[in-house]
C-alpha cells in the first residue's frame, strides 16, 4: 500500500468556505474509487491557529494501479486546473489500523520523526497501534527523506500535535470495511 498527499498552501485572506463547498459538492466523487482504501479531505486554517490556510488531501491506496489511474487518467487534472502544479508526496505504509468508527474522524494529527543514519534499521519503529481515543492510525515511511510520518485520526480536536488538520470528508474505498478492526 502507498500513501500520497499534496499540500496546496492558500493565501492568508483565502475564503476557506470555497474549499468546504468544493468538498461538500465533489467529495463523494472519490467514494469507492478503484484501488483506494480511503481519502481524507484535509484543511488547515490560519484563523484556527495554523501557520497557513491549506488544502492537503491524504490518500491511502491499496495498489499502485488505482493511484496511477487517479494521477494520470484525468482525475488529478482538477487539482492542476484549480491550484496549479503540485508536488505529490508518496510514502510506503507500514501500519494501517482503523477502528469500526473510523469514518467519524473529524481531525487528523500528522507527526514527523527522522530516521537517523545507523548501521542497522532493525530497531526503527515501523509499526504503531492506535490508542483508545484514536479512530485510526497510519504510519508511513519515506526512504528518500529517511523519515517516519504518523497520521492519527480523532473525533475530538486534539490539544496539541505537530500539525493538526480538520477533516471535511472521508471517501471510503470499497474494501475499507475489511481494514477496520
Amino acid at each position: 500500500m502507498q500513501a500520497m498527499q499534496y499540500q496546496v498552501t492558500l493565501p492568508t485572506d483565502y475564503d476557506m468556505q470555497i474549499i468546504r463547498d468544493r468538498t461538500t459538492n465533489n467529495g463523494c466523487k472519490t467514494d469507492l474509487f478503484p484501488g483506494l482504501l480511503f481519502k481524507a479531505y484535509l484543511i488547515t486554517e490560519r484563523k484556527e491557529g495554523a501557520i497557513s490556510n491549506s488544502y492537503a488531501p491524504f490518500y491511502v491506496w491499496q495498489d499502485s494501479e488505482g493511484m496511477n489511474k487517479f494521477i494520470f487518467s484525468g482525475f488529478f487534472d482538477n487539482i492542476l486546473k484549480s491550484f496549479g502544479w503540485q508536488q505529490i508526496g508518496i510514502g510506503i505504509t507500514s501500519t494501517v489500523d482503523l477502528s469500526p468508527d473510523f469514518l467519524r474522524s473529524k481531525y487528523l494529527v500528522e507527526e514527523y520523526q527522522p530516521i537517523e543514519p545507523q548501521l542497522s534499521l532493525t530497531k526503527v519503529p515501523i509499526t504503531a497501534q492506535r490508542k483508545a481515543n484514536e479512530l485510526g492510525k497510519v504510519l508511513i515511511y519515506n526512504p528518500d527523506k529517511w523519515q517516519l510520518v504518523t497520521f492519527t485520526f480523532l473525533e475530538d480536536k486534539p490539544l496539541s500535535g505537530q500539525k493538526v488538520y480538520e477533516i471535511l470528508h472521508i471517501s471510503p474505498g470499497k474494501n475499507l470495511n475489511s481494514w477496520q478492526k
